[in-house]
Parts: structure tokens; sequence; C-alpha cells
């Protein structure tokens, strides 16, 4: 999998892995980070979710990272918001008030341009990663947030019935990619109604990494 196939995805609007509301887990989940108001969140492939009105709406500010910049234009107008764009580089930074996004290919996003964050919130990133990239995904992922803790949703399922994305992600997985930089707890487990895209049984895990060396 390469860039084209998101980008293709966002062309030709095919996105029914966009939500239509906050998701539920990072409504009910979201406290376990124990976050002042005011906390800069980083969401890594964010796309135009929801997620980030709510957070926003919570008194939160949001960085995120995305490949489209068709996503992040819709942002933008969902929010209501004009943006101011700049070039970092490598990336576009479409930016205002409490929200900033780089667009572009996120493993060309550094410490130094991202600045710090206070945490991370992965709903849809590592899920998007097919196995070869996520070892990868995970370090530099560690390396730009100088170690924020995580809110990290992952899917679980019998990848031979189903190809991804979303991928399978089984925890002993998680724990190989995270276990070095944090102190991870599986916080919730919920089966996924009617099944992943209709087709599989799958698990939907909620993880919380922190602390660690």
């Amino acid at each position: 999998m390469d860039a084209s196939f998101w980008h293709q995805r966002w062309e030709q609007n095919e996105i029914g892995f966009h939500e239509s509301k906050a998701n539920p887990l990072l409504v009910t989940h979201f406290k376990e980070l124990s976050l002042p108001k005011g906390s800069r969140v980083f969401l890594p492939l964010c796309g135009k979710t929801l997620d980030i009105a709510w957070l926003l709406s919570h008194g939160y500010r949001v960085a995120g990272a995305e490949l489209s910049e068709i996503a992040i234009k819709q942002l933008f107008v969902e929010l209501g918001v004009e943006p101011h764009i700049s070039d970092t580089g490598k990336l576009l930074r479409y930016s205002n008030n409490s929200v900033d996004i780089f667009v572009g290919d996120i493993f060309g996003l550094s410490a130094s341009v991202l600045g710090p964050v206070d945490a991370v919130y992965d709903r849809a990133a590592l899920v998007a990663l097919p196995a070869h990239m996520r070892a990868r995904y995970a370090a530099h992922l560690i390396e730009i947030t100088d170690h924020a803790p995580h809110l990290l949703i992952c899917y679980v399922y019998d990848q031979d019935l189903m190809e991804g994305p979303p991928f399978s992600v089984p925890n002993e997985e998680v724990n190989q990619h995270y276990r070095r930089s944090y102190d991870s707890r599986l916080i919730a487990s919920t089966s996924v109604s009617g099944g992943l895209k209709g087709r599989c049984n799958a698990t939907e895990n909620v993880w919380l990494l922190r602390g660690g060396s």
C-alpha cells in the first residue's frame, strides 16, 4: 500500500472509514489521559475526523498529520474557519487558532516542526498501516512527540478473513512496538457490533500508553 491508495480514496470520496460523529471510545476514555484544558493533542493520519471538533469543543488544542490535502480542506470548511497555509519544507501547515494540521507524509514531519504535544490520540493511524510499516511508524511517532502518552485504539480480528485497512493489530504487537517507551495498559475491549465492515467478528481495544523509560 502506498500514498496513491489514500489519495485515490479521498479523490473519489470513498471514505467509508469517516465516522459521522465523534468516536464513542474517545468520548468515554479520553479522560484517562488526565489532561488539563488547553493541552495539545496530536492525531496522526487524522483525515477530517469529527474527533477534532470534539476535542476543540472540550477546550483542547489539536495538532494533526494527514496525507490528503482534500481531507484537510474539507476539515476546515466543516469547522467553519479559514486556515492559514504555510510551507514547512516537507509538508504544508494548515492552522487557525487552536488547530495545526500538517499535510503530507507523516514520516517527513519532525519534532521541531510539530512542536510540543501533551498526548497522542491514535484511532486511525496504526490500524491503517500494513504490518511492514507499523514498527517504523511507532518509532517515528514516539520520537516526534517526545514520548508523549497515547490513547491508542486498535482492531483485532482474523486477518485471513479480510484484507485491511483497517488492519488487525493484536495485543502482542502493540506491546512489541511500545513496551520500550511506555507502560501499556489495556483499558477497554469491546466487540464490534455487526462485525468489522459486516464481514468478520472483531474486537476494538483501547490502550493507555504512558510513562516508561
